[in-house]
């Protein structure tokens, strides 16, 4: 059984180590196998500040002891950007199709609603990333633009699309 639970400090670790495979795994995100670039105690550090704010979360899904996902929730704290909140999504690829995103979408929506208190959720997905798109579509988010080149990978210029929800 997966479990979705939120991230500790003690999770940095397996954190770093999950992105720096995910990375190498897929072109869908925003760093490569050289992972996020953070030292752990970086990522205690992030971990603990998510942890205190009713703006932010971070979730992880866990099979049999193992990180195989994340997912974030960070919200703004400025006052005019404070009704918005963006997301993203991790999940390693032999796990893909097990329901992990739809799990994170509720529980980050949860947040959004109740806790967050935010009106807009916003994200970044590459445009030829169909799974995901399908995954974003389900939870009522809509395409809103198109950015260009958001990503070069090897060369080559990748789109990605905008979507945002209103709550």
């Amino acid at each position: 059984m997966i479990e979705i639970r939120k991230a500790t400090p003690s999770d940095a670790e397996n954190i770093i180590e999950l992105c720096n495979r995910v990375g190498g795994e897929t072109d869908n995100l925003t760093f490569g196998a050289e992972g996020l670039g953070v030292t752990v105690e970086d990522e205690q550090n992030f971990l603990e500040s998510m942890n205190t704010s009713d703006k932010q979360l971070f979730l992880v899904a866990v099979n049999d002891g193992e990180i195989v996902g994340t997912a974030s929730l960070m919200g703004f704290s400025k006052p005019r950007l404070a009704h918005r909140a963006e997301l993203s999504i991790c999940v390693k690829k032999s796990m893909w199709g097990k329901q992990i995103g739809s799990r994170f979408m509720e529980e980050l929506l949860r947040f959004a609603k109740d806790t967050a208190k935010v009106r807009i959720l916003s994200l970044e997905v590459r445009s030829d990333n169909e799974r995901a798109i399908a995954l974003y579509k389900k939870f009522g988010f809509e395409t809103i633009g198109t950015f260009e080149g958001f990503l070069n990978i090897d060369g080559n210029d990748i789109s990605f699309d905008i979507m945002h929800l209103c709550l």
